[in-house]
């Protein structure tokens, strides 16, 4: 508990560690990808669509953690800067599949190596085995988590 016995204490609540972790890995990662002119969320934008091709622009909001409204601006400076590409009518309904350019590939890899770095950096104190379990734990985490909605 906390100093005056309400609220939670926060040298021991696993939440609070997990965003403070969350905030340490955020930074770590800005520190080098402001180098390559990238943020983390432009990263994580380039990375979705090397790994799943095509998504919308609402597809990429949600797997990069931010608003349709941000996604769009930083999509809208992607295909400026030659990375992405979109078509300017949507093939089907109202959806622009996006997709990467060769200039978009190579500015990933180099961010990709980047990124590596600062995850390398983070684990070096963890086993194999300390880091599957550590991926088991937040699996679980996350899974409670989000089961937990229908309960609202």
């Amino acid at each position: 508990m906390s100093q005056d016995g309400v609220g939670i204490d926060l040298q021991t609540s696993l939440g609070y560690l997990l965003k403070e972790a969350s905030s340490a890995l955020r930074v770590a990662m800005e520190q080098v990808l402001r180098p390559l002119g990238m943020s983390v969320t432009h990263y994580s934008c380039l990375e979705l669509l090397a790994q799943r091709p095509g998504l919308s622009g609402s597809e990429l909001a949600r797997g990069a953690f931010v608003t349709r409204q941000s996604m769009n601006v930083l999509l809208q400076a992607l295909e400026r800067e030659g990375s992405i590409t979109r078509p300017a009518a949507a093939p089907v309904g109202k959806v622009l599949p996006t997709q990467l350019t060769p200039q978009g590939r190579r500015n990933l890899a180099k961010a990709t190596a980047a990124v590596r770095s600062v995850e390398v950096r983070m684990l070096e104190g963890l086993t194999s085995a300390e880091q599957a379990d550590m991926s088991r734990m937040l699996r679980s985490m996350i899974q409670a988590l989000n089961s937990g909605h229908d309960q609202l």
